[in-house]
This record gives C-alpha cells, structure tokens and sequence, in this order.
C-alpha cells in the first residue's frame, strides 16, 4: 500500500473492520443517500462521485474521499433518471451514466449518457451526448421467466468502447451473464454479444451489481453482495480471454458500487438498510488473494 493512500483512505476509517477479514468501513454515506447505484474515483481531486437509481434525481454527487462528506451535486439538466445504475469513467477522465436498470425486462429506451469531467464542477450541466441502445437477442419485452438476462447494473469503458455485464433476473439462476459491447459514439446503436460469464449459481449472490475497471487498464473486477470476480490477462481489444478469479468477501450486504483507487485498493458500496445508513468500504487485490 503506498503512503500517500494510506493517508487518504485512513484519516477517517472508524477503526473497526466490517465481519470480513478483507473489508475495512471507511466512513457511513450522509444520511440524505441511501441509494449509491454506481462511482468513480478522481485521483486528481480525492473525489468520489457517484449516483442513486430509480425514485431519485437526475444528479451526480461528490463525496470527499477522507471523510465522505457531500462537496458536490451537479444536476444532468438534460436527462432523466429511468433507472441510473452505474457510473464509469474514460482514460480522459470524462464519466458516463448508464441508464439501464431494467428490472422487469421490459425497458425499450436503455441508453448511456456522457458528462465531462470539466462539468462536474457545476451545479447544472447538459450532458454532452447520449447513446441509445438496445440488445438485439432480445426479442420480447418481457421475456419468459427463464430468460430474464436483460437488466444491467455494471459496464465499464475501455478503447472506446462500453462492455456491458448484465444482470440475470431468470428463474432457475445459474449465474449467467451476457457481455455485450458498445461503441463510446452518440447515436442510436445495437449492442453487440460477445459472449457470457458464469458467476455461481446462488441468486441473491452470484448476480453482478458492479464493474470497474483498473486505472492500468488491466484488470476489471466485477461486483456481487458478498463476492469479487476478477477478470485479468486479457488481450486484443476484449475483455473474455483472460482469466477469471474468484474472491469472497465474507460479508453480504447490498453492495451495488466498485471503484479502483490505484491498480491494488478497491472501494466497495452499498445501500442502506431500512434503519441504516449505506457504508463505503475498503479492501484490495492484495487482501482478496491472501484470505485464508
């Protein structure tokens, strides 16, 4: 761990570890969110935005890093708040929503907006596009129970191109997957298949919530309630032939955002309970692979 994060990420941890051995609590959420749908980290500004789902505004929210206390809102004066699920960001720094939670698998108007970084700083911005997509496998809406595969929380930005890890909602669950790719163009498009994961086979914990992807671009971690996948060692422009790994947390809760801090730290969020507040927690690569 390098110096310089550990001031960063200690300064405010309330000195307790969560019931996993791999999860430290950095700080509680302000009481106003209850619901962190998606985030980015901002090295330049110790900033962690992040963003709430259906039933709330059209605005992104920034968190200082230290203590968790709200800096910033910026309200997306041009889009609308479907169903806001995750939050990624480019090499540029630039981030994207994706307006894609379709729960009941009947959405027809998923789409992806994006928002420059040098927006941010404002109360009001316009979003700078908006990519509307559609999964071309999908042919009813809804589908039948056993293929439910069309609901999306994760999605990462990588060479230009959106890679999208939907959620699977079926009866009889087995983990499924489907991973699909977008060009980062505005405009209307189809998403493009490109192949499938398999997770494991527990519903409430093999479901992915969460994607992000390393600052070095060589790694992607793909989030559930209480697990890590790890995809690395991919090459030529996809994310599918690499290698897979599995990491438990060994804590559920309704975690729904990850995001890199460097190439090792990861920061994990989840969204209150009914008399709670949601936490943000601290862990790393190094930690996940030496649990016992």
């Amino acid at each position: 761990m390098k110096k310089g994060i550990i001031v960063l990420m200690g300064i405010v941890c309330l000195a307790c570890q969560s019931d996993s051995s791999v999860l430290t609590i950095q700080f509680e959420l302000p009481k106003k969110i209850k619901e962190i749908s998606g985030m980015v980290y901002m090295p330049q500004t110790k900033m962690i935005w992040g963003l709430e789902d259906s039933g709330n505004d059209n605005v992104l929210f920034g968190l200082d890093a230290n203590s968790g206390d709200l800096k910033k809102t910026c309200t997306i004066s041009n889009a609308s708040n479907i169903d806001w699920e995750e939050l990624t960001k480019d090499a540029q720094g630039n981030v994207y929503i994706g307006d894609f939670g379709n729960n009941d698998n009947t959405r027809r108007d998923l789409c992806i907006y994006k928002i420059a970084s040098s927006k941010l700083n404002a109360s009001s911005a316009k979003a700078d596009y908006k990519i509307s997509f559609s999964f071309p496998e999908q042919k009813e809406f809804p589908p039948k129970k056993s293929a439910l595969l069309f609901d999306t929380e994760a999605f990462i930005e990588y060479q230009g191109y959106f890679y999208l890890f939907t959620k699977n909602r079926s009866k009889n669950f087995d983990g499924t997957s489907l991973v699909y790719k977008i060009r980062n163009a505005a405009g209307v498009q189809q998403a493009q298949l490109i192949g499938k994961i398999k997770t494991c086979d527990t519903y409430n914990s093999c479901q992915i919530t969460g994607a992000a992807l390393s600052p070095d671009k060589s790694k992607i971690v793909l989030l559930c309630h209480d697990k890590v996948f790890l995809l690395s060692g991919f090459k030529g422009g996809t994310v599918l032939n690499g290698s897979k790994t599995l990491f438990e947390l060994g804590h559920f809760s309704q975690k729904e955002s990850i995001a890199f801090i460097d190439n090792n730290q990861l920061l994990i969020a989840d969204e209150a309970e009914k008399k709670g507040r949601s936490k943000m927690y601290l862990t790393s690569l190094r930690q996940l692979k030496s649990k016992p």
